[in-house]
């Protein structure tokens, strides 16, 4: 019976941290129709996606360990209640400034969340199955970030209201899964009251694991930076180079990306941490090139191949790099360990994509396209070193 509970737990708290990356990546499809609506530059574009990073770094860095302290529930409902308002504002928007507090509240949103219900699932397991809960946190992103997209670029193709009826439909679920959550056990056994927390600012890697932090947070950061492009930047690549419009067709290119990382992650439970860490930065390189090939050859075929490989890329990275996250973190400070890894991938995320909206607007997209793959291709190979010379014992 308490196996079972404990299964019911853990799949809620999986399908919540699901939940809240499908609003962070909802908007994909909208972007258009967005900058076609309000009458926004290509630069201001990137602006909107990007401005999530600084939703994410204040809940990292100020917040990070507070569910370490006050228990996860009491984290997790606030975190669900700024998504609800990020979806509201979405829903109502009626001028660009809209998008950019949707998006701020976005990210304050899912940093919150992340790295407080990635420490849940991990203690729902237990200390001999962190990997397994690594894998199933890392999934849990990956499907939620795959659903968002393709739900809205389907309903904004097919169905009424284009720029309201997604977060109608999202809305509707995160009542749903708030109310799921009362229902999972709280594993912190002892919480403080939240008079008595200490939000003061720090990255909280401990001295001894700071050169075993690189790699996987390299890692993260260059697979997240690919995966941000897909997500901010490719319904533009579509419609200016590949003359593809459909919101759905965009959607379903960003679903395929996160749903076949989900899938890889699914299916390479047995591979250690750090070969598949290693092996993610091997993927990414071809990934990456060929998305700029896709847009020399004006090929959407290509384009499919290259998201695929990005997705096989992506998964790889985020599982191996979060067990071995997972593996080096003290029990007693694992959500502020793993609040700061996230802080490197929402970074690379969301960082990334503001220069090569910069970039484009001064030297043209396919220029930084390609200076785009050959930091990618330097941010890599600092990973892999690193990551051979400080792997963990």
């Amino acid at each position: 019976m308490h196996r079972n509970r404990n299964v019911l737990a853990l799949a809620i708290v999986a399908i919540e941290l699901g939940a809240m990356f499908v609003g962070a990546i909802l908007p994909t499809p909208l972007y258009p129709l967005y900058k076609q609506h309000f009458g926004f530059s290509g630069v201001t574009l990137t602006l909107i996606y990007a401005v999530y990073v600084l939703g994410n770094l204040v809940a990292l860095l100020f917040l990070g360990r507070l569910s370490d302290q006050i228990g996860r529930r009491a984290v997790i409902l606030p975190a669900i209640a700024f998504g609800i308002a990020s979806a509201v504002v979405f829903a109502a928007a009626a001028g660009t400034a809209w998008l950019f507090v949707g998006r701020a509240l976005s990210g304050f949103s899912t940093g919150l969340a992340s790295g407080t219900s990635t420490a849940w699932i991990a203690e729902l397991y237990g200390g001999a199955q962190r990997g397994l809960a690594a894998r199933i946190a890392a999934a849990a992103n990956f499907f939620g970030c795959a659903v968002g997209p393709l739900l809205g670029g389907l309903l904004a193709q097919f169905a009424i209201l284009p720029l309201q009826l997604p977060f109608y439909v999202y809305l509707i679920g995160l009542f749903v899964v708030a109310i799921a959550i009362l229902f999972a056990p709280e594993t912190i056994e002892k919480p403080n009251r939240l008079g008595h927390a200490s939000l003061k600012p720090r990255l909280g890697v401990p001295q001894n694991i700071r050169l075993q932090f690189i790699a996987p947070a390299v890692t993260g950061f260059a697979t997240f930076a690919l995966i941000g492009f897909y997500s901010a930047l490719i319904p533009n690549l579509l419609a200016d180079n590949l003359h593809v419009s459909a919101p759905a067709v965009a959607g379903a290119l960003v679903c395929e990306v996160f749903g076949i990382a989900a899938l890889t992650i699914l299916g390479t439970g047995r591979l250690d941490s750090q070969p598949t860490m290693l092996g993610a930065l091997a993927v990414l390189l071809p990934s990456v090139w060929l998305v700029v090939a896709a847009e020399v050859a004006q090929s959407l075929p290509l384009l499919l191949f290259a998201a695929a490989l990005g997705g096989v890329s992506g998964g790889l990275g985020y599982r191996g790099s979060l067990e071995v996250i997972n593996r080096i973190a003290p029990s007693d400070r694992r959500s502020e360990v793993v609040s700061s890894y996230l802080i490197a991938l929402f970074a690379g995320n969301s960082v990334p994509v503001i220069g090569i909206g910069l970039l484009s607007a001064a030297a043209g997209p396919f220029a930084a396209h390609v200076t785009f793959a050959a930091v990618i291709t330097a941010l890599a190979g600092v990973a892999a070193l690193t990551g051979i010379k400080y792997a963990p014992g």
